[in-house]
């Protein structure tokens, strides 16, 4: 199985890493929802564009920015398994968890060391709160975006 996704060309790869990835950013908004801080990621970084408090952030602009980055996201995770599959000279299980691994810390890293910190109009505890919700969120993202990358791959092979 593993081996067929190797047979999809970069060109091709691309492609179906940003449908995964807007299937998958659909799946992190339901997941959100269910968390204590919801939709507050997203507005955390129309805070700092707008450089207003988070709860007056643009609504349009926190949605813009989320999905933007949830699709460039979809796009660095189809570059990293093409790095790591020329590293390592295979696809294998193993690569694409170490991939996987390595963008989560990556997305939770970037989010709380350099968004979080200069968002306006959280108090401390907020602040964690949106973390752990953004770290959550961000472990539901891949959570989709995987197997929808690795599925949609393997109709195409």
């Amino acid at each position: 199985m593993l081996p067929a996704l190797s047979t999809v060309p970069p060109v091709v790869r691309f492609p179906i890493g940003l449908v995964a990835a807007g299937i998958a950013v659909l799946g992190m908004d339901r997941l959100m929802a269910h968390t204590t801080e919801g939709m507050t990621p997203p507005f955390v970084a129309a805070s700092v564009l707008t450089e207003r408090p988070v709860d007056d952030a643009p609504s349009r602009l926190a949605s813009v920015v989320h999905y933007l980055a949830g699709l460039g996201t979809g796009l660095l995770f189809a570059y990293f398994l093409l790095v790591a599959e020329q590293l390592t000279g295979v696809l294998s299980a193993t690569t694409i968890v170490g991939t996987t691994v390595v963008l989560y810390v990556l997305m939770v890293g970037f989010f709380i060391l350099i968004p979080l910190p200069r968002a306006t109009g959280l108090d401390d505890t907020r602040r964690a709160q949106t973390g752990i919700a953004w770290a959550i969120a961000a472990a539901g993202y891949l959570f989709v975006l995987v197997p929808a990358t690795i599925g949609l791959s393997l109709i195409v092979a």
